[in-house]
Order: structure tokens, then C-alpha cells, then sequence
């Protein structure tokens, strides 16, 4: 049993400022000395990065779809180790869901699985009393969730905010805090530059941290709400551990596997860097955006899905690691790719030269395609073997084409196949997230010391396809424009 101090920052709906005060209390907590560690629901790669750079340390994400329900405990016990505040953020509203079935992966679903009290964000901006029929339909709605306080944001005048508190004190719900209009300044970089900011420390990054901590921590009750943490029950284990999850090979020489992203956050989930050192590996940062050359002795080279498309022009412009790339690919070193980086290893991305890896080209759709795959491996890759299901998540406007090789990466019901393998290449735009199969890691690794694959033929690409089948159609697991914040 663990006591680990912990709660839910989550609100009705997106757009109530749930992202701004998770961070700027986390920013809060770290210049009181707290320890503290941030989480976020869901997928997204952007907030969790702020979330880490906010407490200090990484910032990592709770999916149940991509990693199972059984996981997030266990995960959430490892990531908050010697935290005295954990702070979870939530996605969207705190009863939605992704898929549309938030008792599987919904924000309220995360609350119960970690006895999480949750703090409700609500923007008041044009609120009265209605505010209390607001809240006390979310504390009844589930009887998993505890509603342990409401934070006011956007309040009107000081006479505003004494009418809130006095309807929320009618039906004993505490108020943990207030923020006038104009308090939570609008700092954070826009959401099109996702984790890069964080990856590559800028100044703009740290200072709208350090703006939130400071606007939170005069707005809102920082005692109460580490008392309300404290409240969280012990969470039974067992705690998630890369080294049982990975089960490595002990080699004489630990080969160098390169990891996509820059020193303050990689582009993928933090596990991954922790599976692949577990399972053998020295992981050594290649930032896409800035290196000109792969690590020294690099054996294999992950890019994960959280660099966003919006860099397409910095891609290109390296041109020495794109040549890097290329000719490390065709050397026959495995090559993992996710998101932007399987137009990266094409020809060429709305008419940019990228590293000609493999024979496609993409273009810049008018529509974000969202959603969780259930994706199944073709073939035998140093991803996965024949036949391996996994969950992944992709949230992409590129348009691939052509969407999938003659010896695709996946292949999932209801859809076309996607993505490439060829000799150790394995590049789609489908997410992954390796605590869902932890093996991946080993894989990587043994592909690694085992050395390049022997020389093949050319692998045909499959021909072009008319544009109206490059993407099925949206279903329960597909959203157009999604916004996750």
C-alpha cells in the first residue's frame, strides 16, 4: 500500500482553464520546495511536457485505451515516486470521453481507478447561482467520484465571487480558490509547437511556468488543497517497474539507441527512454530539429509520435541528418517512426525534401485526423511479430501517399492498411505507447546488437489511391479538429 498524495484537476468541459492551474500548481508547489510530479489523461504529449517541466520532473500520461485500465495504477505509483503532490490532469470534460465511453478511458474513470479526489475548474465568467446546480449534478452524477472542491476561474468583482461561494456553501462544496478575470495570463505557446518548446528549454517556456505558479499560488488555497491530496487513500500495488516490464538481455556492450526529442522532454512517452535502458540500451537524445548527425555509435533510431507537423520546414532544412537518416536506413539499422516522422523518411512533405527513406509523399490535409486503433502487425517487424495486437493513438493532417507499402505496418478492421517495413524500417503515423508491451523494448534492442539487415531487394510501393480512400471514414474511434486540453 502506498500513500501517495494526489488529485484530479479536471472541469465540465475543455476551454474552463484546467490546463493553465494544473501547471501553475504544480509551478506553485515547486517554489514552496514541494515535491511534486504531473500526469495527463489521455494522449496528449503537449501538456503532459508542461506538466513536467512545471514539477520538475517528467511529466506522464494515463491512458487506459493505450495502456489498459489495469496499468494506470501501477504506472501512476512509478511516475509519483517521492512526490508529495501528485496532480493529474484531466482531458476534456471530466464525464467525456475520447472514444465516447468514458467509464473505459474518461478523466472520471482515471479519478476512480486512483481513489483521486477530484478538484472541478469551473470559468464563472458568466455564472450565478446556476454554478451550484452545475457542481452538485457533477458530485452526484458518480458515486466512484469524490468532488472535493471547486476552483473559480474568471470571476467578475469581488461581489461575484462572494454570491459563488455562497451558493457553493449551500450545498457544502468548498471553494479552493479564485481567479478574477485577467489573473491566469495567457501564456502558454500555442498548441501547434506541442512539446518543442519544453524539449528545447526555451526561455518563453519557463516563463509562462513560472507566470502561472505565481498567478495560482496567490489565487488559490495551496494548504487546503495539499490537505484534500492528503485525504487520497493508500493505493494497493504492485508499482510498475521498467526493469519487470522489459526482462533485458545482459550484453557485453550496451548498444546506443537513439531517441527523438531534446533535453527537456523526448518526442514519446517517457517510458519508453526507461524500457530501452532497462532492456540493455544506452538511449542517447537526437534532436530532429537541430542535430546535424546521429549519436555516436547509434544502433538504432526511435522517433515517436509527440513532434508535431508544423515543423515540416525545420525537417527539411537539416539537411545532414536527413542524409544521416537515409543512409542509416539503408545500411539496414533499425528505424522506429511514428507521426511526423513516416513523411519525414518519405520524398518529400508539402513539396520539402525530406530523408528519401522510403518512396512517398505527403501533403498537409485540411482536417486533423484523431483517434484510438485497434492495430494489428502484418508482419514480422523489430516493432512487433506477425500477428501482434496492440492499441495505438494518431493525430495527424498529413496525407500519405501512398498510405501503405506492399508489406504494411498495420492493418486494423474497417480501415485500409498503413504505414511501411521494409528491411528494419517501421514507420506509420499510429502512436504507440510501450508500457502496452513493454517487449517492443527488448525487440528494439536485440535488433540493435544483432546488426544491419541483410541487403534486399526494393520493395514495391502499393499505387497511389484516389484521395477519398487515402482515411476511412470518422467512427467511434475516429474525431476530426479534437481538441484534448
Amino acid at each position: 500500500m502506498s500513500a501517495q498524495p494526489r488529485l484530479v484537476v479536471s472541469a465540465p468541459a475543455s476551454g474552463h482553464g484546467k490546463t493553465a492551474i494544473a501547471v501553475g500548481l504544480l509551478a506553485a508547489c515547486a517554489a514552496r520546495g514541494i515535491p511534486a510530479a504531473g500526469f495527463k489523461v489521455g494522449p496528449d504529449h503537449t501538456d503532459a511536457a508542461y506538466l513536467g517541466l512545471a514539477a520538475g520532473r517528467p511529466g506522464r500520461n494515463l491512458d487506459p485505451r493505450l495502456v489498459g485500465a489495469q496499468r494506470i495504477a501501477p504506472l501512476f505509483l512509478h511516475g509519483s515516486s517521492g512526490a508529495q503532490l501528485s496532480v493529474i490532469e484531466g482531458a476534456m470534460g471530466l464525464f467525456d470521453s475520447l472514444t465516447g465511453q468514458p467509464e473505459i478511458d474518461g478523466t472520471a474513470a482515471v479519478a476512480a481507478v486512483l481513489h483521486a479526489p477530484v478538484v472541478l475548474v469551473v470559468d464563472v465568467a458568466s455564472m450565478g447561482h446556476s454554478l451550484a446546480a452545475l457542481v452538485h449534478g457533477f458530485r452526484m452524477f458518480d458515486e466512484m467520484v469524490h468532488l472535493g472542491g471547486v476552483i473559480l476561474n474568471r470571476v467578475a468583482s469581488p461581489r461575484h465571487e462572494q454570491m459563488l461561494r455562497t451558493a457553493l456553501d449551500d450545498i457544502g462544496m468548498p471553494v479552493l480558490g479564485a481567479l478574477r478575470r485577467g489573473d491566469l495570463p495567457n501564456v502558454l505557446p500555442a498548441r501547434s509547437h506541442g512539446p518543442v518548446p519544453v524539449a528545447h528549454r526555451t526561455v518563453e517556456a519557463s516563463r509562462a511556468v513560472r507566470r502561472l505558479g505565481e498567478a495560482v499560488g496567490a489565487g488559490l488555497d495551496i494548504d487546503r488543497i495539499m490537505a484534500l491530496a492528503n485525504s487520497a487513500p493508500p493505493l494497493p500495488g504492485p508499482i510498475w517497474t521498467p526493469g519487470e516490464a522489459a526482462g533485458g538481455e545482459a550484453f557485453e556492450q550496451r548498444p546506443v539507441v537513439a531517441l527523438a526529442g531534446g533535453p527537456g522532454a523526448p518526442f514519446t512517452y517517457v517510458e519508453t527512454a526507461e524500457l530501452l535502458t532497462a532492456a540493455g540500451a544506452d538511449v542517447a537524445v537526437v534532436d530532429p530539429l537541430r542535430d546535424e548527425c546521429l549519436p555516436a555509435g547509434t544502433r538504432a533510431l526511435i522517433v515517436g509520435g509527440g513532434l508535431p507537423e508544423g515543423y515540416a520546414e525545420e525537417l527539411s532544412a537539416n539537411r545532414r541528418l536527413c542524409n544521416a537518416v537515409a543512409q542509416f536506413a539503408a545500411d539496414g539499422w533499425p528505424v522506429i517512426a511514428e507521426g511526423v516522422a513516416l513523411p519525414w523518411l518519405g520524398r518529400d512533405l508539402d513539396g520539402r525534401p525530406m530523408c528519401a527513406v522510403l518512396d512517398i509523399t505527403a501533403e498537409t490535409g485540411e482536417q486533423t485526423v484523431a483517434g484510438y486503433r485497434e492495430a494489428t502487425a502484418p508482419t514480422t517487424s523489430p516493432l512487433a511479430p506477425a500477428g501482434a495486437r496492440i492499441t495505438g493513438y494518431k493525430q495527424h493532417r498529413a496525407i500519405v501517399t501512398p498510405r501503405a507499402g506492399a508489406v504494411p505496418a498495420w492493418t486494423w478492421s474497417g480501415g485500409n492498411p498503413e504505414g511501411f517495413v521494409w528491411r528494419q524500417v517501421h514507420a506509420s503515423q499510429l502512436g504507440l505507447h510501450w508500457a502496452a508491451a513493454p517487449e517492443i523494448a527488448k525487440r528494439v534492442v536485440s535488433a540493435a546488437m544483432a546488426g544491419p539487415a541483410p541487403l534486399l531487394p526494393p520493395v514495391p510501393v502499393r499505387p497511389v489511391q484516389p484521395p477519398a480512400q487515402l482515411e476511412p471514414k470518422p467512427n467511434l474511434s475516429d474525431t476530426v479538429d479534437i481538441t484534448t486540453s
